[in-house]
């Protein structure tokens, strides 16, 4: 358990009651199939897929806009809802049905949620608490597992991480704006502090666990006790915003915008960011070709993959700075109007990336070895956020 200072541990407190798929919109025969899956949102519901098939295996009723994020456990995810946090089930890896549960992390603006050394944190805008759990709890307690809470200084909308030693990092800021970062060890004094990233936003722990923030003006780097500020090349205004990582390398890639009053969500850069050189480049996108922040995720050999208005998926090597392929996945698309709006994303498992086609109401599958497209499938509901999860 964590000493991190201030903390309150809270006992299961949910029913654990379920919704079975049986009391959903749609169940099929996918169902008894064991294997991945993939988690789909839309305009009021969610809906989980056979990840080898695509075909539907449950639909459940739920919010207008919820964002989801994989609890990190290879089976469950968590659902940003009114309420908090809830546990969707997907069963990825067994023949059970799916299960959007009445398990529910109870959190005000429900934010981001990191998964890091075997922990699932999770952060509540609306009060700056952070709740952290072991990860492999989740699956064996029946409702919410033992958590710690940490209670937040200013509500503001923030992230949190914890690293295996306890370090605890959060960001700090109020309802004004968001300046920076602080760092407390696993007793909860204060060891670090960083006042000098304007908009903090975004998180991503790399290789030796390095953590990365994003700021308005470039980025911060903790690094075993040390902060280091990163200055984007455009200055007042060089924005990365989120952090694309892996824990086996040392490189971070980032999106990044230096047009502060550009509007929509489109990019046409990326930022790679070396958390042992401490060195921040900014790397165009090949011509024609843009994306948001939902499209860029690491995959195999430590690559970034970004799926371009251009319709082609883009593959990104970090290490050389270059694109080296680009393979042709859906059709040309404009971007959103509203960062929540549907538009294309992608999501990455093992050397099958996961791509969506809201124009087309459609997901596709794409073996990164080749490029090909193995399987397409055309939802009766309009994708927005999604998640391929994976046992």
């Amino acid at each position: 358990m964590l000493a991190l200072g201030a903390v309150v541990t809270l006992a299961a407190c949910s029913s654990g009651t379920t919704t079975t798929a049986a009391d959903s919109t749609t169940s099929t025969t996918a169902a008894m199939q064991a294997g991945p899956r993939v988690a789909v949102s839309y305009d009021g519901g969610v809906q989980v897929l056979d990840a080898a098939t695509l075909e539907t295996v449950a639909d459940f009723d739920s919010e207008d806009y919820t964002r989801l994020n994989l609890a990190g456990d290879g089976r469950n995810v968590m659902v940003t809802t009114s309420k908090g946090f809830q546990v969707l089930d997907t069963a990825a890896g067994t023949t059970d049905a799916p299960q959007l549960t009445d398990t529910v992390f109870e959190a005000e603006k429900a934010g981001h949620v990191v998964r890091h050394g075997g922990k699932t944190i999770l952060y509540a805008d609306g009060t700056s608490d952070t709740t952290i759990f072991d990860t492999a709890a989740l699956e064996s307690s029946d409702g919410l597992p033992e958590v710690e809470s940490i209670p937040g200084v200013e509500a503001h909308h923030g992230v949190s991480v914890v690293l295996e030693d306890g370090t605890f990092l959060t960001t700090v800021g109020n309802a004004n704006g968001r300046t920076g970062i602080e760092v407390r060890d696993a007793a909860g004094a204060v060891i670090a502090r960083n006042d000098q990233c304007p908009g903090v936003h975004g998180e991503g722990t790399a290789q030796n666990e390095i953590v990365v923030f994003g700021c308005e003006n470039g980025v911060l780097v903790y690094d075993k006790g040390e902060i280091t500020k990163l200055d984007a090349p455009d200055q007042p205004y060089g924005r990365t915003g989120n952090a694309y990582v892996s824990e086996t390398s040392p490189l971070v890639v980032g999106d990044y915008k230096n047009d502060a009053d550009a509007e929509g969500s489109l990019l046409q850069a990326v930022t790679v960011i070396d958390t042992v050189a401490k060195t921040l480049d900014v790397v165009q996108m090949p011509d024609g070709a843009e994306y948001t922040w939902r499209g860029v995720s690491r995959g195999p050999d430590d690559k970034a993959y970004i799926i371009g208005t251009d319709g082609a998926l883009h593959v990104f090597d970090p290490e050389t700075r270059e694109f080296t392929a680009s393979y042709p996945v859906i059709g040309e698309w404009e971007g959103p109007s509203e960062y929540q709006d549907a538009h294309p994303g992608i999501s990455i498992t093992g050397d099958t990336a996961y791509v969506t086609e809201p124009d087309t109401d459609s997901i596709h599958a794409v073996d990164l070895t080749t490029g090909d497209v193995t399987v397409s499938s055309e939802l009766d509901v309009t994708p927005n956020e999604f998640v391929a999860v994976t046992d």
